[in-house]
């Protein structure tokens, strides 16, 4: 496997591929969703509202956690999950950001 020489790129930009990657998955912006809808959510609670089982699930929140889009505080045996405001404002301008620089296509 290659190297990704993230090194490379600005924080900037390997943070919005971060950020881009907490959507880059089906089942990733349907828990986003259902956080964002709940205010909170337990992983249990997930895993019966998605055709995903209990291990995959966790390993989508366990992705978006590291990301930080989501935060969750243990209180065994649950855990509870809640979308982070702070980081969804930051990927809101992010995407805002990129997509405003967009021009008009002379070509094609």
């Amino acid at each position: 496997m290659g190297a990704t020489k993230t090194e490379e790129f600005t924080t900037q930009e390997n943070r919005t591929a971060q950020l881009a990657k907490a959507f880059a998955h089906p089942a990733r912006v349907a828990i986003l969703r259902l956080l964002a809808e709940k205010k909170a959510c337990v992983c249990g609670d997930l895993v019966d509202e998605l055709p995903l089982s209990q291990a995959t699930v966790s390993q989508h929140l366990k992705e978006l956690k590291r990301i930080g889009i989501i935060k969750g505080e243990i209180d065994p045996p649950r855990v509870c999950y809640c979308i982070n405001e702070v980081v969804w404002e930051e990927a809101k301008q992010t995407f805002e950001s990129l997509l405003s620089t967009l021009k008009p296509a002379t070509c094609c």
